[in-house]
């Protein structure tokens, strides 16, 4: 019996992996196509440290091809997924919307229908706080009204979530989806703020920033997500819900840059420029469900994290 992580070699997929190397023996199932989205490069050096584990099987193909899918989950016997896989990024997916149906959507249905024909104990959909959208009330509540996904991505996400509630209801399959907030922490992609204000930061250029700063973001770290993801495996009360991860503490975009610069010691430029479409102007998680039916209670302070995120940067691109 194994546990397969779709996205394994992501960003938030390898930690999640380690995570659970650290605390018990379940063999893993690493699933990753290792498409282009950033750079390939970068995804193989995150699976490094477990790629030899005897109890890690490391394998390159997409979930969105049913028959892969269907050898896989017989021939691992698979008994639980962390469906971490897909396509990210609200800008991208405004610009690229039907990869984002193709993976987010289509492939999720194909997972589904794999855990329905070989049943798992566990079936955790990572989904995300862009579902809440425009006209949502902060702090987000998980079963208040949501708003209009406001990007393709959004969108798509959402309609994982439904189809995964909906296989829970028609075929039991043990569905629980959570709503990553804001996710930072070493291996962090790129493509996202943090990694581009940092980089512009060190090198003296000015930061591009997006409309004028006053944006909220509920910035979560790494270690505590996978926490909740953890728990999302094994929590009685979980199955059939729609949960929030977070940190519950928005700081806006200037406050992030501020304190990101001190980290670094530098002082940081700034470039303002016209807000983007698709970007929420807040994101705040009421954590109340997630500390009721998982135990969770995120731990790292953004300044902690700033920390290590700046460590884990200066250590790799020897800045």
């Amino acid at each position: 019996m194994a546990i397969l992580v779709t996205g394994g070699a992501g960003f938030i997929g390898s930690h999640f992996i380690e995570r659970m190397l650290a605390v018990g023996r379940t063999p893993i199932v690493c699933l990753d196509n290792f498409n282009d989205y950033y750079d390939p490069t970068q995804k193989r050096a995150n699976i490094e440290g477990f790629r030899q584990h005897p109890q890690v099987h490391c394998l390159e193909g997409s979930f969105c091809d049913a028959a892969f899918v269907g050898r896989l989950f017989a021939e691992h016997s698979i008994n639980a997924v962390m469906h971490l896989g897909a396509y990210a990024g609200v800008r991208t997916s405004i610009e690229r919307p039907q990869i984002y149906a193709e993976t987010n959507v289509v492939g999720t249905l194909v997972l589904l229908e794999a855990a329905r024909r070989h049943p798992v104990e566990r079936f955790v959909l990572a989904s995300s706080s862009t579902v809440y959208g425009q006209g949502a009330v902060a702090p987000f509540v998980e079963d208040s009204p949501l708003g209009l996904p406001l990007s393709p991505y959004g969108a798509t996400k959402r309609s994982a979530e439904l189809l995964g509630l909906l296989y829970h209801q028609l075929h039991g399959v043990p569905v629980v989806c959570v709503r990553p907030f804001s996710v930072y922490g070493s291996r962090l992609r790129p493509d996202l703020a943090l990694s581009i204000f940092t980089a512009a930061i060190l090198a003296g250029r000015a930061l591009p920033l997006f409309g004028d700063g006053s944006i909220r973001r509920d910035f979560t770290h790494v270690s505590d997500i996978c926490a909740g993801l953890h728990a999302a495996l094994d929590a009685p009360q979980a199955v059939g819900q729609c949960i929030n991860l977070g940190h519950s503490e928005p700081y806006p975009m200037l406050v992030l840059i501020e304190r990101l610069a001190a980290a670094l010691g530098r002082e940081a430029k700034i470039e303002y420029l016209p807000e983007k479409p698709g970007d929420m102007p807040i994101t705040h998680a009421n954590l109340d469900k997630a500390a009721r039916l998982l135990g969770y209670h995120p731990q790292m302070s953004l300044e902690d994290g700033l920390r290590e995120f700046v460590a884990w940067y200066r250590r790799t691109h020897r800045v």
